[in-house]
């Protein structure tokens, strides 16, 4: 082993120990690996900015922009709504989500579609009384068993898809991939269906708006005597009250919320509290302040639909994570005002501007008007308004429409060898900007640049591996240990290091970093490089065991209101079947 074999060998790992760890934001971490290896001249300037001109990588950008362009129209949402019957049991609507989800993330990116349904999932439940939990899981991991389907089902497809290109190999075809697809869905959907739907937890939701009227919530009078009137919120230290947090406030009869450190205190204001019990007492001490004991004006303004009530699942990517609330700026950025936190579907009982956000926490918030137009769209994987019943309103269902016939070009395009995948996916995102389907603005809110960052950077990493001769140590030592016992235990040692490395951190990150393995492994043997690379990728997407494992199942932890084990005990039965049914077919496939 040379000094830069243990070099990235350690450089690696330390990264690996800060994504489990999660010290810093999954892009931040990969990032900086990548400047390390620059740094020490590992790998060339051009070699660490390859990744950001990839054609998997901005194929992946652009698909964004589509996929925005559909979750705009709502036409997911609204065929979703047309399915559920509320005659249903659980296990008929489990299996009418099933079937139409894992086709549609074939050709769609899975996180918009867990996105838009996890929320209308939850009311139905809680509307007929049904257990979400038994539902969430399985809508996550039948997105991830649709998109191994075609190339652009999932974006690690099209990582695998553009790395074999900078390898001077064909990349994959359109449907090539649906070899393997194709019957690890049908088996994935049978197993949630049976057994997968025994294991899963029997949780029933609860409104939160009646959850909410069971804490304290106080009102407190404002009389000409309060020493602060005219004062703004920030100078009367109303921010600073002992597990205390003010909701809003009610002036001529109207609901000021959320309410901003610079608001205006005014003499007859009734200020709106959250809190524990036990910390009210605080406001009666206040000179001018008159506490009121009953607690129905805001609950009331949410009831009727006056004020909007949303919860937001925090993502593995955003701006809040490891931060207080109240060091957030979080009604200033979002218009919103944050009156409860749950973890591991536990209440988090403190003070809320004193809880430090992690990935996955739900938000439960009061919205202002602007929360809307506000760029939310990397920091919440869910956004969903709790006190609205009604159907979503489309903005046009002819553009909506006209989205899924550009989709279907642009697949026809691709199938049919006519255009590459790129100068598809580009042919179709200009289409619907000229057309006006999506704006230039909306197209930049729908790109996850944060993503985008760890691909390109981990395409930088996976040079490094093989720049300092990593990657052919990597494949000699496993070809030592797996090659007496014959190709299909190969398959089966590769499957499974990259399904450890997504479970871990990143789908991309993972399929990124070993497909240079396999391309050394398949160049010390006579195995055909594609029949690797298609375990690379189906095992770097089957992400099941853990909720970090793939962003889906982060988007569906709150709302199911799971536990870490729920995914081990429903998971690690389905990534054995997947990863069986995976070897068996790619040896028969590609390899015989």
């Amino acid at each position: 082993m040379t000094w830069e074999i243990a070099f990235v060998l350690t450089a690696i790992l330390c990264m690996l120990g800060c994504l489990i760890l999660e010290l810093e934001r999954p892009e931040v971490i990969v990032f900086i690996t990548l400047v390390v290896f620059l740094l020490t001249d590992i790998i060339s300037a051009a070699e660490a900015l390859n990744g950001f001109s990839n054609e998997g990588m901005l194929t992946i950008a652009l698909l964004f922009i589509i996929a925005g362009a559909i979750q705009k129209s709502d036409l997911v949402k609204i065929s979703l709504y047309k399915l559920l019957n509320p005659k249903d049991k659980e296990k008929m609507t489990l299996l009418k989500i099933l079937v139409p989800v894992s086709a549609i993330s074939a050709f769609m990116n899975n996180t918009p579609i867990v996105t838009a349904f996890t929320p209308i999932l939850r009311k139905w439940c809680e509307k007929n009384q049904l257990s979400a939990s038994k539902l969430l899981i399985p809508l996550s991991y039948a997105t991830i068993l649709g998109g191994t389907i075609t190339v652009i089902g999932t974006s690690t497809n099209l990582v695998v898809h553009g790395l074999l290109l900078d390898y001077n190999l064909p990349g994959f075809s359109f449907f090539q991939l649906g070899i393997v697809g194709i019957p690890i869905t049908l088996l994935g959907i049978f197993y949630l269906y049976t057994i997968g739907y025994r294991l899963l937890p029997d949780h029933k939701t609860q409104n939160n708006v009646q959850e909410i009227s069971k804490e304290y919530i106080g009102e407190v009078k404002i009389t000409e005597e309060y020493e602060h009137i005219n004062k703004t919120i920030k100078e009367a230290k109303l921010r600073k009250l002992a597990g205390l947090y003010l909701l809003g406030i009610i002036r001529d009869n109207e609901m000021i919320t959320p309410v901003t450190s610079s608001t205006i205190i005014k003499a007859k204001d009734r200020l709106i509290f959250t809190g524990l019990i036990s910390t009210v007492a605080e406001l009666q001490s206040l000179k001018g302040v008159h506490l009121e004991t009953n607690t129905g004006p805001l609950l009331e303004e949410l009831n009727t639909g006056k004020s909007k009530l949303v919860e937001a699942v925090v993502s593995h990517h955003s701006s809040l994570l490891h931060k207080k609330i109240n060091e957030t700026h979080f009604r200033g950025k979002f218009d919103a005002a944050v009156i409860a936190v749950h973890r591991k579907n536990e209440r988090i009982n403190s003070k809320i501007g004193d809880i430090t956000l992690k990935p996955g926490d739900t938000l439960l918030m009061v919205i202002g008007d602007d929360f809307q137009d506000r760029n939310h769209l990397h920091d919440f994987y869910v956004v969903n308004t709790v006190n609205e019943e009604k159907l979503p309103a489309t903005i046009s269902r002819q553009k909506g429409w006209f989205t899924i016939a550009v989709m279907i070009m642009l697949v026809s395009l691709v199938a049919l060898n006519v255009l590459t995948m790129l100068k598809a996916v580009s042919f179709a995102a200009v289409a619907l900007l000229i057309f006006r389907i999506i704006t230039p603005e909306e197209a930049k809110r729908f790109i996850k640049f944060d993503v985008l960052l760890i691909i390109a950077s981990s395409f930088g990493i996976g040079t490094a591996l093989i720049n300092s001769g990593t990657a052919e140590w990597i494949a000699n030592n496993i070809l030592l240990l797996v090659q007496p016992f014959g190709v299909f235990s190969l398959l089966i040692v590769l499957y499974l290091i990259t399904n450890l490395f997504t479970e871990i951190i990143t789908n991309n990150a993972a399929a990124a970093m070993m497909l240079p393995i396999a391309i050394e492994v398949s160049s010390q043997t006579s195995i055909n490089p594609i029949a690797l690379a298609v375990i690379v990728a189906i095992s770097a997407s089957a992400g099941f065991s853990t909720p970090i494992g793939y962003q889906t199942n982060m988007i569906v932890y709150g709302p199911g209101g799971y536990s870490f084990k729920d995914y081990l005990k429903v998971g690690i039965p389905l990534n054995l079947i997947v990863m069986a049914a995976t070897v068996v077919i790619v040896y028969a496939a590609w390899v015989i």
